[in-house]
């Protein structure tokens, strides 16, 4: 099998979004590519940047803050995307310390809005799942929960 075709296999799944450089072996490897010719190709690729793994993790992080997901979620991401562990400290590193804060509090005021008419005990045991669901630690989702129902009950759930 071809350079040329691992390439276009590579540069078919770059074009959708960036990828890691585990990401793109195993995606030739589905395609019985042989091992020496998914190295060659991916280390050209990584000369000419078209795969970075410390930028596609940088990116990643960001993405997917905006959809508000914890920096544990995030990390388990990124492993399952065959990122290593260093490079994703780094990328991790980068974000805000009170990042996970904002996420879940935004998530939760995001969620509030439409349990208006439900019971407070069925409202908080939702959000909680919520925000479990997405990866925030119990001790962040009980201090979130509590400002957001007391928001709630104050009458300033957009606070």
């Amino acid at each position: 099998m071809s350079e040329d075709f691992a390439r276009e296999i590579a540069l078919r799944l770059l074009e959708v979004r960036a990828r890691s450089r585990a990401e793109l072996a195993q995606a030739m490897a589905k395609k019985d590519v042989p091992a020496e010719t998914i190295e060659s190709v991916l280390d050209r690729f990584e000369e000419v940047g078209l795969v970075d793994d410390a930028t596609f993790a940088g990116l990643w992080v960001e993405g997917q803050q905006r959809r508000m997901k914890s920096t544990r979620a995030l990390r388990q991401e990124l492993r399952l995307k065959g990122v290593d562990s260093e490079v994703i400290d780094e990328a991790l590193a980068e974000t805000a310390d009170d990042a996970d804060y904002q996420a879940a509090l935004a998530l939760a005021q995001k969620k509030m809005r439409s349990m208006g008419g439900l019971e407070p005990h069925v409202r908080y045991r939702r959000l909680a799942g919520a925000l479990a669901r997405r990866g925030f630690a119990p001790g962040l989702c009980h201090r979130v929960l509590s400002e957001v129902t007391e928001e709630a009950a104050d009458g300033h759930p957009d606070r």
